[in-house]
């Protein structure tokens, strides 16, 4: 399994979800946990995910979903797991 971690901060609107999921779902990357919430209008969403039946390199997938994110109106980054880990340790 080759996990990745996806982060997703903006302005709430409608679609955020279904927009970054159908991404993920044209890239052939499986979402594996989802937490999601909104604070104050803020929406902020982690996804874990497996990209190990996916076609594409984490380069592609990180430009085609930070493309998605601007259209959304919001940030959308994409990490291997093991990155995302060794960044937030304390």
């Amino acid at each position: 399994m080759k996990k990745i971690v996806v982060t997703v901060v903006g302005a709430d609107r409608v679609g955020i979800i279904a927009g970054v999921t159908r991404g993920l779902a044209d890239h052939e990357i499986n979402v594996l946990t989802v937490s999601q919430t909104i604070v104050d209008g803020i929406f902020n969403m982690v996804l874990m995910c497996d990209m190990e039946g996916s076609k594409n390199t984490l380069a592609e997938i990180q430009q085609t979903m930070g493309g998605i994110g601007e259209a959304l109106g919001v940030e959308v980054r994409v990490q291997l797991a093991d990155v995302f880990y060794a960044m937030h340790r304390i």
